[in-house]
């Protein structure tokens, strides 16, 4: 059991078994159900009629009436106190509303109880063993003895009145000899008084068929089917026709998802093995599809970052190459130096590129440490105003003939002045690099400026150098990317200083854009993000 889909299928077959079980079981309840209602229906009337004919009658009558009837049904019959009969408060209730009462003692007997209307006190009790032919003759024998007493042409509204009444729970009626459903020999015994039993068409019910003395009516009861339960076999069998349907369903249901989830794991493994353009097709927007697609989304994220390991270990190689060859011919010709004056020109080109050793390795510390992860960030308020005042104090004196001044400057309107949210170290360091930046490509002025609003705040740094192409807008942000046309490597730098910027302002929910400075006519470079962290809305 490996298989998570096995282990599905093993407890679905559990449990469609044990609703099968459950099923047996209902099943057998039900018919016992069934056969309660079946023998109540045919006793039902009968001994209705024996109760309300019992109820006028004086002990001597009651007493010889029972031992007709004991006779014609071929069953005991009793009298006895209803709080004798042991019956619970249900049948008790079931009886004093007039109902009879029929409780299974056996696989075919049962126990009839009807309440003779005596103050509700007195119960009529018939041990029946099975319903025979003998309860048929008794019932035509009560309804018969109940006709006679009325004249010929209002027996048949009489019999109509005694089904109703009674509650018989199969067809009466009244029917002349002629119109009877018999044959010849069946219709002799009729007349001669005896009682018949005819089948019904197609076998399944019989019909019983009496007459009346002095009288062109016969009583005909029926049709009188017998009780059959529901077979096993039938519950087995669709039991068993429902088990293959539903395991076909699951099957076919589970069947795409295991594909799809074959398909993830075999993408899993080229992966593993340094595939990493493997992708799993994303279909769906359930829970595997979501799957799918987090997994091409990590495996893209991968590919990214070791893509981006692989640029950063070449562009690193191509830019110590460099001052490593220049440290070099730096020492060689110290040797050769014949004035002091040579070699310390020399040692100060060595002090320059160590410096610039330096800077490149703590960029890419920087930048390494920022792609890992967001930062322990310690947001803070920072004033916009002390800030860039700081930058402009710290950088200026690196280019005398750029001037750096301050440009727009827009502060909310709800008091709070220049204060916005950020980590004041991170913040300093992506101002400066742009700042810096843009003093390497502009010709003579660099502004810096500010808009802050309800939701979001704004820094714009603009030059009047020769911008960036419209086309290099996209890639201005990737690591270890100068441009070969207006920014040059003449200019300086390494390429990771506005990856840096990206990434930081990445962390602080915002985002850095590029665009052509309206005022002075180079770049401007804007970072935008939100005023307080954890409410980023559009500015």
């Amino acid at each position: 059991m490996n298989s998570i889909f096995l282990r599905i299928y093993g407890g679905m077959l559990g449990v469609l078994v044990l609703v099968a079980l459950l099923g047996v079981g209902t099943l057998h309840l039900v018919n016992e159900v069934r056969a309660d209602q079946y023998r109540e229906r045919l006793a039902r009337g009968t001994f209705r009629l024996m109760s309300d004919n019992l109820a006028p009658m004086v002990e001597v009558e009651r007493r010889r009436a029972m031992v007709v009837w004991a006779r014609l049904l071929g069953i005991p019959l009793r009298l006895q106190p209803l709080a004798e009969a042991g019956l619970d408060s249900g049948a008790r209730n079931r009886l004093l509303r007039g109902q009879v009462l029929v409780q299974q003692t056996g696989p075919h007997a049962a126990t009839v109880y009807s309440l003779i209307d005596e103050g509700g006190r007195l119960l009529l009790t018939g041990e029946v063993q099975q319903i025979s032919e003998q309860l048929a003759r008794a019932t035509i024998y009560l309804l018969i003895d109940e006709l006679v007493r009325f004249p010929v042409a209002e027996q048949p509204q009489r019999l109509a009145e005694l089904k109703e009444a009674k509650q018989f729970g199969f067809d009466l009626r009244l029917v002349r000899l002629g119109e009877a459903n018999l044959d010849g020999d069946q219709r002799r015994r009729v007349e001669e008084g005896d009682t018949v039993m005819a089948l019904g068409k197609g076998g399944d019910s019989i019909h019983v068929f009496s007459g009346i003395v002095d009288s062109p009516w016969v009583v005909e009861i029926g049709p009188l089917y017998q009780m059959s339960p529901y077979p096993p076999q039938l519950l087995v069998l669709i039991g068993v026709l429902g088990l293959s349907l539903i395991g076909l369903t699951i099957y076919l249901l589970v069947r795409p998802l295991e594909q799809r989830l074959r398909d993830l794991e075999g993408a899993a493994t080229q992966l593993a093995s340094g595939r990493l353009e493997a992708r799993v097709p994303s279909r769906g927007t359930d829970a595997v599809g979501r799957l799918a697609s987090a997994f091409n989304a990590m495996a893209e994220h991968l590919q990214r970052s070791l893509s981006t390991q692989r640029e950063l270990v070449r562009a690193v190689s191509h830019e110590l190459r460099t001052p490593v060859a220049r440290l070099r011919f730096g020492l060689e010709m110290i040797g050769d130096a014949e004035t002091e004056a040579a070699r310390r020109k020399y040692m100060d080109g060595m002090d320059s590129d160590i410096q610039d050793l330096d800077k490149l390795v703590d960029e890419m510390l920087t930048y390494a440490r920022l792609e890992q992860g967001a930062p322990a960030l310690k947001f803070q308020l920072v004033d916009l105003n002390g800030l860039i005042d700081q930058v402009i104090t710290e950088l200026a004196p690196l280019r005398v003939g750029v001037r750096v001044e301050r440009g727009t400057a827009l502060d909310a309107r709800d008091g709070g002045g220049a204060l916005v949210e950020a980590e004041p170290r991170y913040l300093h360091r992506a101002l400066q690099n742009l700042v810096s930046n843009a003093m390497r490509h502009a010709e003579s002025r660099v502004r810096v400026g500010y808009q802050i609003g309800q939701q979001r705040c704004r820094l714009d740094i603009e030059d009047d150098g020769p911008g960036v192409p419209e086309e290099a807008w996209e890639r201005i942000f990737h690591p270890f990317l100068r441009l070969d046309d207006s920014r040059t490597r003449a200019s300086g730098g390494h390429g990771l200083g506005l990856s840096i910027v990206r990434r930081i302002i990445y962390w602080h929910g915002g985002r850095a854009q590029i665009g052509r400075s309206e005022r002075l006519g180079g770049a401007r470079f804007s970072l935008i993000w939100p005023r307080k962290q954890g409410g980023a809305e559009s500015l």
